[in-house]
């Protein structure tokens, strides 16, 4: 008994001696300073260093190579092409300066012969073409080859250009008032004719000037403005002059004609201008056109009746203008539709021809049929208006002392 009351003292006191043991060992781990805890080291950050722009030298501003249809215009020809800009300057302070783009042909032929006691060539004669909606002034060389018969016939031809920002389609605007008036574009073109006459020595008494639809009537325009400047005028596909004043009535008038404003319009040239020379005239039209229809060459050729009647009393023939048939011709190097012409003569000049030619549309006849508004069948409607052209010049009026 006493043994067993022995070991029980004795396993108690261990118990609270180990108790005590690790009592005491917190206490002491509680006054240690605490460590701070262990954390990861941080990766230094690398500062990505873009590298620097190779230095690259800048391509040399791109030469603008002519399109095909200005390449094409004088190509194989000896004459001399090229483009230019024209500018109107502004009427006062407040005005705008005015721009417009031509291309010019000067033949070879126009070149005196080299050597000291070679003669002086001649002045050249100079036909304005002035080209149709939805083409360029170089499509319309193209297409008419007026450049080719220049060089042949050795007269320089001129060919403004209606800029894209003016009209989306590059129509010139003749349906407009202002410009029947011969405002607008009227006026810059007529400045141009001066301009390249003088510039390049021209022939001012042989000045003609002719155009494909739109391009037609403002032809007609410029020539019926400024009648001591343009010594006759060729319109082919032209709708009938002064009677509109909006897109839409031209419109109508290229489908319908004009009723019968036409003969005043007529009247009211010739009555605003004093002394008004006359303006011969030629105008070529397909019966097939179905954009301009035919009664607008109709009523255009009335109007130019009246412009020139005072010339066409002079010949017997006023009231029956010579009549001639053409037939067609299929085979051959030179093709061509049936046509017929008929002529009003002042004496012994023509001065007012109309010719009809069967199965045409609305397309120059006897053009380049790679451009478009071109017929290759015949006949040639370039060298019909050069032949008219070459009965008339215009004496220019004296200046002023």
């Amino acid at each position: 008994m006493p043994k067993s009351l022995s070991s029980l003292w004795l396993k108690s006191m261990r118990r609270v001696s180990k108790a005590q043991q690790a009592q005491g060992l917190r206490l002491f781990e509680s006054l240690l300073p605490k460590a701070m805890p262990a954390t990861t080291p941080r990766r230094p950050r690398l500062k990505l260093v873009k590298p620097a722009k190779p230095v690259v030298a800048r391509p040399a501003k791109k030469v603008r190579r002519p399109t095909a249809a200005q390449a094409r215009a004088a190509a194989g020809l000896p004459g001399t092409w090229r483009k230019a800009w024209f500018t109107l300057p502004a009427d006062g302070p407040l005005g705008d300066a005015r721009r417009m783009l031509y291309w010019l042909y000067l033949p070879a032929s126009a070149t005196p012969a080299p050597g000291p006691d070679a003669a002086p060539a001649a002045p050249r004669p100079l036909v304005v073409m002035l080209h149709g909606c939805k083409q360029t002034a170089a499509d319309f060389a193209v297409g008419s080859r007026m450049n080719e018969l220049a060089e042949r016939k050795g007269f320089a031809v001129l060919y403004p250009q209606q800029s894209a920002a003016a009209d989306a389609h590059r129509c010139w605007h003749w349906y407009k008032q202002a410009t029947q008036r011969g405002e607008g574009d009227v006026e810059v073109i007529a400045a141009m004719i001066a301009q390249v006459q003088n510039k390049h020595g021209l022939d001012a008494s042989r000045t003609y000037v002719a155009g494909l639809s739109a391009g037609a009537a403002l032809a007609a325009i410029v020539a019926l403005r400024h009648p001591a400047l343009i010594a006759a005028v060729g319109m082919h596909s032209a709708p009938v002059f002064g009677t509109t004043h909006s897109p839409f009535s031209a419109y109508r008038a290229m489908h319908y004609g004009s009723g019968s404003s036409y003969a005043a319009a007529a009247r009211s040239v010739a009555g605003d201008q004093p002394d008004f020379p006359g303006m011969p005239a030629i105008v070529i039209h397909g019966d097939h056109d179905t954009v301009v229809r035919r009664v607008n060459a109709d009523q255009l050729v009335k109007q130019f009746e009246i412009i020139n009647s005072s010339l066409i009393t002079q010949s017997a023939s006023r009231d029956e203008p010579q009549l001639r048939r053409h037939p067609e011709r299929r085979g051959g190097r030179k093709p061509r539709h049936a046509y017929q012409t008929s002529t009003w003569y002042a004496g012994r000049k023509p001065q007012l021809v109309k010719c009809d030619i069967d199965a045409l549309g609305h397309a120059w006849s006897g053009g380049d049929a790679s451009v478009e508004f071109n017929e290759p069948g015949g006949p040639d409607a370039s060298l019909m208006m050069w032949t008219f052209f070459n009965y008339h010049r215009r004496v220019p009026a004296t200046p002023p002392a």
